[in-house]
């Protein structure tokens, strides 16, 4: 399918994937036993999609062991907070017919021998940093979360392929140039430019008063949040008055926002065998989720895929 000698990797925001296909298609598609089986089908139908636009040689399914890291939380008490499901310690709030498809996604995986890896104490995005940190080989991240913007790097080939408004089949490349020309920053000032703007679907606060075209001046004219924090702190003219103010009165949320945004590039991960299997690694195991579950032609698909 790609072209000999040409590796690519893929990198799978899970729960991002997951998300999108049982919000995209209806609960009435079920299992024979009437389980809801609609993010089990999207999300392979995803995947078969994405090999076939664009031909990785690898691909890793990064996954969720831990949605709110306590490193996380300790740094800034509102992360993610109000997604915490009620009367739970600390769980996601998953919508009920979705939760049990989860499992099924993973056993599936197995089965076909595509690599599933996530890292306690860690969310996917900090696999994902972290896989493509060490990959040899050009990386396509696929994701509708733009925090993972800040690992695009044209020089070792990492792109993303965003996912939140063209959706899989239409997934915009994001490379350095269109992460500049929307938010005014490099991806590598990504996570110094989200903590002064903030993000609500976080929990994450940001400063009064600094939406994106400020964050991307400052940033832009300091180098770095430190600068900013510098500048503010040395009463440079170059921070108006009212900004001066306000970044000062935020400069405990800036100490620790960046460490909240920034993806890890060290998770403690496993060794695994990435590769993209061209045939089921249990067939046996597979026929039979897809039996049980109405999984068929979704199944069926993929495989035909993988074996091009």
């Amino acid at each position: 399918m790609s072209t000999p000698g040409r590796e690519r990797l893929m990198l799978l925001d899970s729960a991002s994937l997951y998300f999108r296909a049982f919000h995209g298609i209806k609960e009435s598609v079920t299992a024979p036993d009437g389980t809801p089986v609609n993010a089990v089908r999207g999300f392979l139908d995803f995947i078969a999609r994405l090999v076939t636009d664009h031909e990785p040689t690898r691909l890793v399914c990064c996954w969720d062991d831990d949605w709110r890291p306590q490193f996380r939380v300790a740094a800034i008490p509102s992360y993610k907070a109000h997604r915490v499901a009620d009367g739970a310690a600390n769980a996601e709030e998953v919508p009920d017919a979705l939760a049990p498809q989860v499992p099924v996604i993973a056993d599936v995986l197995a089965a076909f021998g595509i690599a599933r890896v996530g890292c306690a104490g860690y969310e996917a995005d900090d696999v994902i940093g972290t896989l493509a940190a060490r990959a040899t080989v050009p990386v396509d991240v696929v994701t509708g979360d733009r925090d993972l913007f800040q690992v695009v790097d044209d020089a070792r080939g990492v792109r993303v392929l965003y996912t939140a408004k063209g959706g899989v089949a239409r997934a915009e490349v994001v490379t350095e140039a269109v992460v500049v020309e929307r938010y005014g920053v490099p991806p590598r000032s990504y996570a110094d430019f989200a903590a002064l703007r903030g993000d609500p679907s976080d929990g994450l606060p940001g400063v009064p008063g600094v939406g994106e075209k400020t964050a991307a001046v400052l940033i832009a004219a300091y180098g770095s949040l430190d600068g900013v924090l510098q500048a503010a702190e040395a009463g440079d003219p170059g921070v108006r008055a009212s900004l001066h103010d306000r970044v000062l009165a935020a400069r405990d949320y800036l100490a620790v926002a960046p460490g909240v945004v920034r993806v890890a590039l060290d998770c403690p991960l496993p060794d695994i065998d990435d590769t993209l299997p061209s045939a089921p690694a249990d067939p046996g195991g597979l026929a039979g989720l897809a039996e049980r579950w109405g999984l068929r032609t979704s199944v069926n698909r993929l495989a035909a895929v993988l074996a091009r």
